[in-house]
Order: C-alpha cells, then sequence, then structure tokens
C-alpha cells in the first residue's frame, strides 16, 4: 500500500501530456484485440499502397494490410515484450541486489563484481550477442534484453538495501529477536522494490527502443507478427513512394519513448527532496524573529 501511495502521489506530480501518451500506449496494448478495425495480417493486394480512406484510416502498407489495425496491434506486441523484460531483469536484479546488501562480507564483493562486469557492457551488445548464441525469435529477445538489463536494477537494489539495514529501526528489530526472514521480507524488500519501480518506469523507454530495434535488425519479433520496428523495416524499400508508412510508426514509437521518460524522470524528482520556495523561507524567518523577540 505504501508504494502504491507513493506511486499515486507521483501521478499528481507529473505532466499530463506524458501522463495522457503512456496510459493511451498501455490501454492500446490492453485491448488492441477489440479496438483494431481490421485484422492486422489480413492482406489485400489490391489495396496495396491506399491512401487514407474510409476503410483504412492511415492508409494500407505495400501488401494491403491496414496500417492504423498494425500500429495498434504493435502497441500490444510492446507492451506485452517490454512487461516480460522488466519483470525478468527485476526479479535476477532485486534479488542479488537485496542479496549482497543484506549478507555484505564477500558475498556483497562477488555479487556486486559480476554486476559490475554486466554494467561495463552495452546493453545492446549483450542483447546481440546472447542472440547470436540462442538465434532469433520472440522469447531469445526477451531473455537476451533481460539478461543485459538487470545489472542496472541490482546495482540500485544493492544501494538501497545497504542504506536500509544501516538504519536503526532494523538494529532495534535485530536486538528485539527478529528473525532474518521477516527483515529481509517485511522490512527490505518492499522498501527496495519501491525504488527500483522507480528505475524500471525510466527504463521502459529503453527497453520498448531495443525491441524495436532488434526487430528491425529481423534479431527480434518476426513477421508476420505486427511491431513498430518490423514496420519501419517493412516500409523503407518504398520511402519515397508513400513516406507515411514510414514516418507513422516511428512517430508512435517516439511519443512512446518520450512519455516514458518524461513519467521516469517525474517520479524520480518526486522522491528527490525539493529547496523550500523563497516565500515559505521568508515566513519562516519572520516567525523565528517573532518568536525570538517575544522570547526576550
Amino acid at each position: 500500500m505504501r508504494i502504491l501511495r507513493e506511486f499515486l502521489n507521483a501521478l499528481r506530480q507529473m505532466p499530463r501530456l506524458a501522463l495522457a501518451t503512456v496510459l493511451v500506449f498501455v490501454a492500446l496494448g490492453i485491448f488492441a484485440p477489440y479496438i483494431t478495425p481490421h485484422d492486422p495480417n489480413a492482406q489485400d493486394l489490391l489495396a496495396a499502397h491506399a491512401g487514407p480512406s474510409w476503410q483504412h484510416w492511415l492508409g494500407a502498407d505495400h501488401l494491403g494490410r491496414d496500417t492504423l489495425s498494425r500500429l495498434i496491434a504493435s502497441a500490444r506486441t510492446s507492451l506485452v515484450g517490454m512487461s516480460l523484460v522488466l519483470v525478468l531483469a527485476l526479479s535476477v536484479g532485486v534479488t542479488i541486489g537485496t542479496i549482497a546488501g543484506y549478507r555484505r562480507g564477500w558475498v556483497d564483493e562477488v555479487l556486486m563484481r559480476i554486476v559490475d562486469v554486466g554494467l561495463a557492457m552495452p546493453s545492446l551488445i549483450v542483447a546481440l550477442a546472447v542472440i547470436g548464441i540462442f538465434g532469433t525469435g520472440y522469447w531469445n529477445m526477451i531473455l537476451a534484453l533481460a539478461l543485459a538489463w538487470w545489472p542496472g536494477s541490482a546495482r540500485i537494489s544493492r544501494a538501497v538495501a545497504v542504506d536500509v539495514m544501516n538504519r536503526p529501526h532494523i538494529e532495534s528489530l535485530r536486538v528485539l529477536g527478529a528473525s532474518p526472514a521477516r527483515i529481509y521480507f517485511h522490512h527490505l524488500l518492499p522498501t527496495t522494490i519501491g525504488a527500483v519501480l522507480v528505475y524500471a518506469t525510466a527504463e521502459a523507454a529503453a527497453v520498448a527502443l531495443s525491441i524495436a530495434t532488434l526487430s528491425f535488425l529481423g534479431l527480434g519479433i518476426q513477421p508476420p507478427t505486427p511491431e513498430w520496428g518490423q514496420m519501419l523495416v517493412d516500409a523503407l524499400p518504398y520511402l519515397e513512394e508513400v513516406p507515411m508508412q514510414v514516418i507513422l510508426p516511428g512517430l508512435v514509437l517516439t511519443a512512446v519513448v518520450v512519455g516514458f521518460n518524461l513519467l521516469g524522470e517525474s517520479i524520480a524528482l518526486n522522491r528527490v527532496p525539493m529547496p523550500l520556495p523563497r516565500r515559505i523561507i521568508k515566513q519562516r524567518r519572520a516567525v523565528s524573529a517573532l518568536w525570538q523577540k517575544v522570547s526576550s
């Protein structure tokens, strides 16, 4: 409940346009099968490269597939893939980070050196290496991106865990005889998850962009599954004839990435103590001066 309250408080203070963009993306991803006007994979060669019309609001691609339907279906593909990557990466990262921060000593040293190696390598290079080993495909892409993204969450989890374990109430719990499991699951883990969720919100944009990048390179989601990166690479040969088939998925992907970046920034800033406004400082100084005069 505490994590949910912090998240809701952050939502009230973030830019409305960014919040609206993210909410629309999530809604499209959830309800895509029910709101797409056409089957996103249905081909109609007679309508190939058709312009906007009442039947195809945003036109059709080179195979006559409805562009609007494929954009909406791509939101579902990206949302599911992004969620799976973040869940896997955060599960591994939080587990390793909290164990390192809780145990300290040689366990901390060994685990953090492994994390440092992971952080030293660019995430996309790691993903490409994993795909090169296991091959292309949807689940291989999910595994590759999860392996590329877990070190960041592990490092943050460890920092939060060390801070929590040094707080006075944890020492009080130990003196009172609280079990290690109770300290870990009731006090350490909830606080760590709250901080890591902020990191996950900021990293969601990078994960969505990586999914599109791998699909664009032919190493991620394979045809005919609709995906923004796949739509871009399919439309590139016809850029001069129908540029909107390239522009539309690019604009949608850009809007989602910017929206998630602003969302993560707003949530992160909400957790940072902000300086008091000058008006409040002047009021407090005036009250303090008045109190000193009354006291004297």
